[in-house]
């Protein structure tokens, strides 16, 4: 039961925004009584600590599933943004924005957590990209990384509409791109941006 209200308080916390959704909502959603969703959270807070941990995982093993594919590094990088682009579909606003507004304490825990993960996988990306020819040789794989993650965050945490979020989101992943990219990249990034219009 404990997954199940999980899953259901996710679906409808990046729906209708983590200050909107109230208990109540939930157990109507899962057909339960509010006595038996507090039997396993004691509160609103613990319940959006858990579930954001748990969307946390899933992300890592979207990008898990993406990097096993195979695809060159570029690809890779629209490939994992057209999959949360579905996650995050039906988001009415920046999940990352409210989280910060509202929930300070679990947003600086959770970002902590997804820096070490992004961190990770990009610079694997980066690596992956210098060795298959798609970016430069001379790319700082540290200072790329941190940037484009600084990038990111920020326009996360900072715009409020999902719809100007993904595409912000679309014009740092070209910028970045473009900042590292060798003329096989290039080639590859204009590929990429004809398969995947926004």
């Amino acid at each position: 039961m404990k997954d199940k209200i999980i899953e259901k308080a996710g679906e409808l916390f990046l729906n209708l925004g983590f200050k909107s959704v109230t208990m109540d909502e939930i157990a109507n959603e899962l057909g339960i009584s509010k006595k038996t969703l507090y039997k396993y959270f004691s509160n609103k807070h613990a319940l959006v600590e858990e579930t954001t941990s748990s969307l946390h995982n899933s992300c890592f093993t979207i990008i898990n599933k993406v990097t096993n594919q195979g695809y060159n590094a570029i690809r890779e990088n629209f490939e994992i943004k057209k999959t949360f682009k579905e996650m995050f579909k039906n988001a009415s606003s920046s999940p990352i924005y409210q989280l910060k507004k509202y929930y300070p304490k679990i947003h600086e825990k959770t970002m902590q957590k997804e820096m070490i993960l992004f961190t990770d996988c990009l610079k694997e990306n980066l690596k992956k990209g210098i060795e298959k020819g798609y970016y430069r040789e001379d790319t700082n794989i540290d200072l790329a990384s941190q940037f484009y993650i600084y990038l990111v965050f920020s326009v996360h945490e900072n715009t409020i509409e999902n719809h100007k979020t993904q595409q912000l989101e679309q014009e740092v992943l070209i910028y970045h791109t473009r900042a590292i990219a060798t003329e096989k990249g290039l080639q590859e990034l204009e590929n990429q941006l004809k398969i995947n219009q926004y």
